[in-house]
């Protein structure tokens, strides 16, 4: 299992930061390592993102030095989202099978978690968010035709999209955890928009289906100082409580969003227009 750290950052040091050093302290470029777990510790929140991708083997699930837990789940609870072939998910000896963009919730003090492909030739990416909890609540596979979706945008302001929301409370019960993912339609490249912030909590974004050729800009930063990070496909970005999160692409594509913090309310933003942007 790989494994590394991120710290917080305060947004006037932030805005002293050169291309390389927003990369390094808020990009994750490498969430599918083929036969491993790759996962990103930080201190925002406590959140981890990363991503299991079996081929040959299977991978279990392992907790490191920076928990100083006996096991991953001990303290936590973490959401998945497949977004590769489909996977098979075995925890505490019961099985989840997850086809494509379905979303799997583990609750606290899960013990034993492995994750393995169906297929070789087509190996499951299992997308992994995960938060500290102080309550446990039942493991609980959600598909898309259970998600909770809202259309939103138009195409004539380029960001007609679909939220789908999987692991939110309105669907599963969780301690703070939240993940969906939201579709943009062809033609929409804005996703997010109008942007927003929310102090209460952190937010993760993880890009996929960008085609080759292609690549998503992320924005971040306070709304009056925004900064840019350039993506491609099937990588992640941590976005702080004061940060904005949206993203244009050269192309349609997907994101999965995830959050942790204070409250669970969906809707709890605090919105910036497109003409208040700096």
């Amino acid at each position: 299992m790989k494994f590394n750290e991120r710290y917080a950052v305060h947004p006037e040091d932030f805005k002293k930061y050169d291309t390389d050093r927003i990369r390094k302290e808020f990009l994750v470029e490498d969430v599918f390592v083929r036969d491993e777990i790759c996962l990103t510790y930080s201190l925002y929140d406590r959140y981890i993102i990363g991503g299991a991708h079996p081929v040959d083997k299977k991978l279990e699930l392992k907790s490191f030095d920076s928990l100083k837990a006996d096991s991953f789940l001990a303290r936590r609870e973490m959401g998945i989202i497949n977004v590769g072939g489909k996977g098979i998910i075995v925890a505490d000896g019961e099985s989840y099978e997850l086809g494509y963009k379905e979303a799997l919730y583990l609750g606290k003090e899960t013990g034993h978690v492995v994750f393995e492909s169906s297929d070789t030739k087509t190996p499951a990416k299992c997308y992994i968010n995960s938060a500290p909890a102080h309550k446990k609540f039942p493991n609980k596979l959600v598909t898309l035709a259970d998600a909770e979706v809202v259309e939103l945008g138009a195409l004539e302001s380029s960001n007609a999209r679909k939220i789908n929301k999987l692991l939110v409370n309105s669907i599963v019960e969780t301690c703070q955890l939240q993940m969906g993912m939201t579709e943009l339609q062809a033609g929409s490249v804005w996703n997010t928009m109008p942007v927003h912030t929310h102090n209460r909590r952190m937010e993760a974004y993880f890009y996929f289906e960008v085609p080759d050729d292609q690549a998503v800009c992320h924005f971040m930063g306070q709304p009056q100082e925004t900064r840019h990070i350039w993506m491609q496909n099937e990588q992640a970005v941590l976005s702080p409580s004061w940060s904005l999160h949206s993203a244009a692409g050269t192309s349609n594509y997907v994101f999965v969003w995830g959050m942790a913090g204070e409250n669970l309310d969906y809707g709890d933003m605090d919105v910036t227009q497109p003409t208040e942007l700096r």
